[in-house]
C-alpha cells in the first residue's frame, strides 16, 4: 500500500475533522449547531470529534500495520453517518440554514464527509488485511 496516500487520506480526515468543526462552530460559538442536535452536536461532542481527527493525525505517522485501527475509525464513521441520515430524516435541513448559513452548511454535508472517509478507512483496513 502507498505509504503517501496513505499519509493524505489520514491527515485529510483530520483536517475535516478539526476544521470543519472549528470553521462551522466558529470556535464553538455557533449555538445553532447545538440546538438542532443537542446530544451528538453539543460542544462536548463537538469537542470530541476534534480528538477523533487528532487520532486520525496520530495514525497519519504510523508507518506500521494499521489495519485494525482504520477498523476502528471505520466503524465511529459509521456511527456518525448513521446518526447524520436519522437527524436527516427527522429534521427539515431548511429550518437550519434560515436560523445559521454555517449551521446549515454542516448538517447538509457531516454526512456525507463521514460517508466518503468511513470507504477510506475500509479500505485501509481491507488492502492490509490482503497484504497480511
Amino acid at each position: 500500500m502507498n505509504s503517501k496516500v496513505l499519509r493524505f487520506g489520514f491527515i485529510a480526515a483530520a483536517l475535516m475533522n478539526i476544521g470543519g468543526v472549528l470553521t462551522f462552530s466558529r470556535f464553538f460559538t455557533n449555538s445553532v449547531i447545538n440546538e438542532f442536535d443537542p446530544v451528538v452536536m453539543s460542544n462536548f461532542g463537538l469537542l470530541m470529534i476534534l480528538v477523533w481527527g487528532l487520532a486520525y493525525l496520530g495514525a497519519s505517522f504510523v508507518n506500521s500495520n494499521i489495519k485494525w485501527l482504520a477498523a476502528a475509525f471505520a466503524l465511529e464513521k459509521l456511527v456518525y453517518v448513521i446518526a447524520w441520515l436519522v437527524w436527516f430524516l427527522g429534521n427539515d435541513i431548511s429550518s437550519v440554514y434560515e436560523q445559521d448559513l454555517f449551521a446549515g452548511f454542516f448538517y447538509s454535508i457531516y454526512g456525507l464527509n463521514d460517508f466518503i472517509f468511513m470507504l477510506f478507512f475500509a479500505w485501509v483496513f481491507i488492502r492490509q488485511n490482503k497484504n497480511a
